[in-house]
């Protein structure tokens, strides 16, 4: 009997953003703009870029303490302003605010 090795989506997305901050960087992009009203997206996001750059590493990066970081990222995690902008900063991404598009009637 052969055992099938399957992993999760979100162990599939951590491996291949491993190493790649570029990659990273691009995920969170995407993911602000295609879940705008979604913050648990981000959440997901921003945590998966945690875990592929390791928690430890990236709570240093952001200057967070590690067990805050894994706080705001938790499932239940609410990021202040702050720490959000921190953690954009190290991606090399910014907060931006524009005007919503007009809804058409």
């Amino acid at each position: 009997m052969s055992e099938k090795i399957s992993r999760s989506y979100d162990e599939w997305v951590i491996e291949s953003l491993k190493g790649d901050e570029k990659a990273q960087a691009e995920y969170v992009q995407a993911t602000i703009e295609e879940n705008r009203g979604f913050p648990k997206a981000i959440l997901v996001a921003l945590r998966h870029v945690a875990e592929a750059r390791g928690f430890k590493s990236f709570a240093e990066e952001t200057k967070l303490n590690r067990e805050t970081l894994y706080k705001t990222l938790s499932e239940d995690g609410n990021p202040t302003l702050e720490s959000l902008s921190k953690m954009l900063d190290v991606l090399g991404l910014d907060i931006a605010v524009k005007p919503k598009p007009k809804k058409v009637s």
